[in-house]
């Protein structure tokens, strides 16, 4: 694929001319917003890489968390009061204790989690495909979470959740990754030991998916009216279906219904997530949906039982499997509050950059400061042995979700302070990957360069699709990505006079997550003084 170049002056920002998206027009950060007021909501309400959600309710208080695999910090918490606006608030893992995720792990660390409240303490579950389940606790959500511990080491014991039974006995459900365990398409319930949650001998495969329900897994218990149940996606990431499972014995013998399938609504692969009850007995369901190059952004169905069975999403009476809800009526819950958001833009006027950032491998303080040049983020330059191909194994990238369809995002780099051999970058990132660089040249001059990585993650080197010497060493820069991936970037060297450059670079999705968007400070020497760039802004906003 060739990225066509046009470079004109404009006075005005090139992104202006672009076409407004009708789906991105009411939200205060102006890229998406779910709630659509007078009592309705419309889906996704999540337009953001929050994979393999699971939640639970605690008093009036909601809360998710989601995949993160090699991200850091990691397992992000997020909480609502309504269902359909969220806010992050935490990670349940600041740093990755194990030094092996030092070094960049792309589609590795945190697989599928679960979250549940018991007797005051949060707890989630996770699989680590090449180490096995982990699980942390904390008494509050907003503050520091348990060291991670290791409760069944078993590589390719993945996607976990816990079930605290009537009697005080603990179990937990599980799901195989093949390509780890030599074992795919079943689940196991395991019984724990409820003083540490370590594992028993008490153990069994209860449920094999294969051949109806291949690619059986991301598994969710429950009980309720005296019948166990798992609820498990099935039938592959893009195009699958939901299953509920139920039995009478957390060990089985389980039968299976098809409950929630893509029919002909333009969400597909309405699968794999958790439901909460509320104190008036409606029930909701949250499940993703993948969405590339967005990743898999979080949707919300209504749901109610029959006869002790779930039924999800739009399901008229000539219908055997529900199908997902565009748009819908939101729970009756009676809130007033403010409505909750994911943070986007930031300033960096803060201690510490807001919680949408996430480093590519457990950060290093020597990467990055927030307070030697009030109101900047400075970047350090950082050296990767395969820092002259590409920035894939680069562990000091800081990056953000891709926040809704369409969007801006802007930033302002003064490079006086890089060094020779050095480079800023402002990217959209993922397998293919383009990026504005910016250079110091030396007499208040810098160049800046377009590059291009396709398939990145095969080592592959990258493109210089435009080189060019400014006469300034602050320097605005700008990406503008359409509906669908389509994504261009401008220049500036006064803010206000942008020079876009329009091309057909498409967003790529990562090792199973969506493309994201940021920056980078890079260095080609280990060895040397380090220089740096100071980051002013970065700014996210629709297209006007």
């Amino acid at each position: 694929m060739k990225i066509r170049l046009i470079i004109f002056n404009s006075s005005v920002f090139g992104w202006l001319l672009l076409s407004l998206n009708l789906y991105a027009q009411i939200a205060s950060n102006n890229i998406w917003q779910a709630d659509l007021n007078k009592g309705k909501y419309q889906n996704p309400i999540l337009y953001a890489d929050y994979s393999d959600p699971d939640i639970c309710k605690v008093g009036d208080d909601f809360y998710m968390t989601s995949s993160s695999f090699n991200c850091v910090p990691a397992l992000p918490i997020l909480h609502s009061k309504d269902l359909v606006n969220w806010r992050i608030i935490n990670y349940a893992i600041p740093h990755f204790p194990d030094e092996y995720y030092n070094k960049v792990q792309h589609g590795n660390g945190v697989w599928a989690p679960s979250i549940r409240h018991h007797q005051g303490w949060f707890y989630i579950f996770w699989g680590d495909p090449d180490r096995g389940i982990y699980m942390v606790k904390t008494k509050d959500p907003e503050s520091a979470w348990s060291t991670p511990i290791l409760i069944k080491k078993a590589a390719g014991n993945i996607d976990p959740c816990p079930l605290w039974d009537d009697d005080g006995k603990v179990y937990m459900v599980h799901a195989f990754a093949n390509s780890r365990a030599g074992v795919s398409d079943v689940l196991q319930v395991q019984e724990l030991s409820p003083e540490d949650m370590s594992v028993t001998r008490n153990r069994k495969i209860v449920i094999v998916g294969y051949p109806e329900n291949f690619t059986l897994e991301g598994p969710k218990f429950y009980k309720r009216n005296g019948y166990y149940y798992i609820f498990a996606p099935a039938g592959g990431v893009a195009e699958g279906w939901q299953m509920v499972f139920r039995a009478d014995n957390p060990f089985g013998p389980y039968e299976g219904r098809k409950v929630l399938e893509q029919g002909n609504s333009p969400i597909n692969g309405p699968h794999q997530g958790g439901y909460v009850e509320l104190d008036n007995g409606e029930c909701w369901f949250v499940h993703f949906q993948e969405k590339l190059p967005y990743g898999r952004i979080v949707h919300l169905q209504p749901m109610s039982w029959e006869n002790d069975w779930p039924i999800i999403g739009y399901h008229p009476s000539e219908m055997a499997v529900g199908m997902p809800v565009t748009m819908h009526s939101k729970p009756n819950i009676k809130y007033k509050g403010p409505k909750f958001e994911l943070p986007l833009s930031d300033e960096f006027n803060q201690d510490q950059f807001h919680l949408g950032w996430q480093w590519q491998a457990n950060p290093h303080n020597s990467w990055y400061a927030m307070n030697e040049r009030p109101g900047y983020l400075r970047l350090y330059s950082q050296y990767h042995s395969q820092t002259s191909k590409n920035v894939w194994e680069q562990p000091n990238l800081l990056l953000q979700k891709i926040p809704g369809p369409s969007f801006s995002a802007q930033t302002c780099f003064d490079v006086s302070q890089l060094l020779q051999g050095e480079r800023a970058g402002f990217i959209m990132m993922g397998m293919d990957y383009a990026a504005l660089n910016l250079e110091n040249v030396g007499e208040g001059k810098s160049k800046l360069k377009l590059v291009r990585n396709y398939k990145a993650h095969k080592g592959n080197l990258e493109e210089v699709l435009l080189s060019k010497v400014l006469d300034k060493q602050t320097i605005w820069l700008s990406m503008q990505m359409k509906e669908g991936g389509t994504t261009t970037f401008s220049y500036s060297i006064d803010g206000k006079n942008f020079n876009p450059i329009i091309g057909d670079f498409t967003a790529e999705e990562g090792r199973w997550i969506g493309a994201k968007i940021g920056l980078f400070s890079q260095k080609n020497s280990y060895t040397g003084p380090v220089g740096y760039v100071d980051v002013d802004f970065f700014r996210i906003n629709n297209f006007e």
